[in-house]
Formats: structure tokens, C-alpha cells, sequence
């Protein structure tokens, strides 16, 4: 069965007593009463209980932790369908922070600027919660396993590296597993990325962001990308008032001499007669504003916080945003009155949760996809 839906198993132990008339003799010649033949016990049957989980968030009026929810007040609807909660848990996050630290054509990411990012989400993380952190350039790594200790997880954010490429697919499918290879509950994948791919193909990423549907992990994301496009639009005309894209990214010009490092770009008027470059910004600027659906469509589908800045300092200031939305959740499950095994090929459920408490106010809508057909 798919990741993200738990199974019970129960054995029924049916118990059979048959009584033999006249099984109880006496012998004349020794007075021994004769045993009951033992009577042969039907097997076990086994049922199958599925159940789905799912992060909600909770929240008073004015935007605040609501605590104590039960599962009386909560209403869940699945398709269309009714159901009540079988639990509602509060438990500690479990939190996989992914950092992008490459691409060729980067303007505004920076190696420097994420790790900006992903400080401001740790430090606003609530004490107990577990974390660790993946970054991906060239390749995708994990940094740091699970831990606890916030200054172990600082202290790591600052050990990345940037590269030339970016390994988004991989990035991806090392957090699903990684999020998935131990009994987790509460879990969160926290991208701060622009969402692109210069490895693999774009049917690759899109069913690398389906498979996150199959799991009850929710997907955060801090995006690059209205800020990337902002910076490139320009220079996808043949005339523009904007510097030519950056040779080198701002990483390695730091490590130049002063002489070099400092010498200033021609800013006017300049017209751009290389058709080929052109494409390559125009492809690149298409490639970013996909990436930006895609990733709020991901985000919203797994119950998840977008967070599109427009300026460096507003995606440091809404980080802790995030962090706010991971720690107001509870642990929701429920057991589906139309079973999903008995569902064929490529299964779709539509998970919406409301209130029924005055003053709880529910964030939780998620779509759950798997597939049947095998």
C-alpha cells in the first residue's frame, strides 16, 4: 500500500466448543472417564483497517496556537463524504530543511542568502521539535540527521557549499525517502528554492511533486522565484537599462582579489544582439514561472505555507512564518468509509477538515493521490 497510509491488522480468534453426546463414557473395567477429542480450531481471519493521516492547523481568532483540540471538534470530509477523527494529536515536528545552494543562471540566489533563510526558520522553531537538512547543488546530500540541538543545526547550515547545477528532482526524492525511512509523524519538508531543474527532465519534477501526495508530509516553501523573474525579465528584451547577467556567481567573485572583485559594471542602455542568449533567458524566465505554480500547487495540495517575498529582507522577515504554521499542528487521523484498496488505477481523495468549536479556526486542506494500478 501506498506511503502515508497506515494499516491495522486485527485477528479475529473465533472460538468453536462442540459437544459429542455420549462423549463422556465410563470404562467398567478401569472407571477412567475418556478425554473429548480436542476440537480443531478455524483459522485466524484477518482485516484489513486503513487509516489516513494528516497535519491540521489550529488557530484562535486572532491567529494564535489554539490548544487542547479534540477529536469532537473537528469534522473531516473526504470527497464529499463525512467523517469523524479517530485521534488528534499534539507531538513534536519533525522538520527536513532543504536549501538550494546552485544553478548556472542565478541572479538573486545566493548561498549566503539561504542560509540567511534557513537560520531564521530554525531559530523560530519551537524547542523539542526535530530537525535536519539537505542541500542540493550538483547533487543532493543530507547535511545533518535528526536532531534536536538548534546550535548543531546553525552551526551545519553554515558547513554548505554552493554549486553550478541544480539536482531539484534528486533533492526531492532523497527528502520523500528520507522522511519516510523511519515511523515519523508530524512531518514537514521545508524547500527554500526557486524550483528549477538543470539535471533532469520536467515530467521527472512533476512526478517527483506527485509522489509527495502520496504521503501525509506537508511541504513548505520559501521561494526564489518572483524575485529571479523580476531580475531576468529585462533581459529577455533586446534592448534594456538592466547589467548584463553576472559572470560568476557572487560566491566565487568574494574569493577574487580587490582589484578584480571590484570592478564595476557599465549600467545603461545596451542592446543585446545574441539571439542565443536571449532564448537562454527567455527559456530560463518560462522555466522559473512554471517552477512557481508547481510549487504552490504542491504546497497548497500538502496542506503546506508558499511564501513568495519580493525582496531579500522580506524572505528572511517571513521565514519564522513557516515555523508559526509547523508548530500550530496536530496529528489527524481517520478511517475512510470507502476503502482505498478497493479503489483501481490512479486513486484521487480530496481532504478538506472544519470546525465545530466557536473560536477554533482549521487549516487543513490536502490531496491525497496514489496509484492503484499495480
Amino acid at each position: 500500500m501506498k506511503v502515508g497510509i497506515s494499516f491495522r491488522h486485527v485477528n479475529l480468534i473465533v472460538a468453536v466448543l462442540i459437544f459429542f453426546p455420549g462423549a463422556l463414557t465410563t470404562n467398567a473395567q478401569s472407571a477412567r472417564v475418556q478425554p473429548s477429542p480436542t476440537p480443531t480450531p478455524e483459522p485466524a481471519e484477518k482485516i484489513l483497517t486503513e487509516e489516513v493521516k494528516l497535519n491540521v492547523l489550529a488557530f484562535d481568532e486572532n491567529g494564535k496556537f489554539y490548544p487542547n483540540v479534540t477529536a469532537n471538534d473537528l469534522v473531516i470530509t473526504e470527497n464529499d463524504v463525512l467523517h469523524q477523527p479517530s485521534s488528534v494529536r499534539r507531538i513534536p515536528a519533525n522538520v527536513l530543511i532543504v536549501m538550494d545552494t546552485g544553478g548556472e543562471l542565478r541572479q538573486v540566489k545566493s548561498l549566503d542568502q539561504t542560509r540567511k533563510v534557513a537560520r531564521a526558520l530554525v531559530e523560530s522553531l519551537r524547542p523539542g521539535d526535530s530537525m535536519a537538512l539537505l542541500q542540493y547543488s550538483d547533487k543532493a546530500e543530507i547535511v545533518t540527521e535528526w536532531t534536536t540541538d538548534k546550535n548543531q543545526l546553525l552551526t551545519a547550515i553554515g558547513r554548505t557549499k554552493f554549486g553550478r547545477r541544480s539536482a531539484f528532482v534528486d533533492a526531492l526524492k532523497l527528502s520523500r525517502s528520507y522522511l519516510l525511512k523511519d515511523p515519523l509523524e508530524n512531518k514537514h519538508l521545508v524547500l527554500i528554492t526557486d524550483g528549477t531543474d538543470s539535471v533532469t527532465s520536467s515530467s521527472a519534477k512533476f512526478d517527483a511533486e506527485q509522489a509527495l501526495l502520496a504521503t501525509d508530509i506537508s511541504v513548505h516553501v520559501v521561494s526564489y522565484t518572483s524575485m529571479e523573474v523580476d531580475d531576468i525579465e529585462p533581459r529577455t528584451k533586446m534592448t534594456s537599462n538592466s547589467p548584463p547577467p553576472k559572470a560568476m556567481p557572487d560566491e566565487v567573485a568574494a574569493q577574487l582579489p580587490n582589484g578584480v572583485r571590484d570592478q564595476g559594471v557599465k549600467v545603461g542602455p545596451t542592446i543585446n544582439l545574441d539571439r542565443d542568449l536571449l532564448k537562454t533567458l527567455r527559456a530560463r524566465k518560462a522555466d522559473l514561472e512554471n517552477s512557481q505554480a508547481q510549487l504552490e500547487k504542491v504546497a497548497e495540495n500538502t496542506n503546506g505555507e508558499f511564501i513568495l517575498p519580493k525582496t531579500k529582507d522580506e524572505m528572511v522577515e517571513k521565514a519564522p512564518l513557516v515555523s508559526k504554521m509547523i508548530d500550530a499542528a496536530y496529528v489527524v487521523t481517520y478511517i475512510p468509509k470507502i476503502p482505498l484498496n478497493d479503489a483501481k488505477g490512479l486513486v484521487e481523495r480530496n481532504i478538506e477538515v472544519t470546525s465545530k468549536r466557536d473560536g477554533l479556526v482549521v487549516q487543513a486542506r490536502r490531496k491525497l493521490v496514489f496509484d492503484n494500478r499495480n
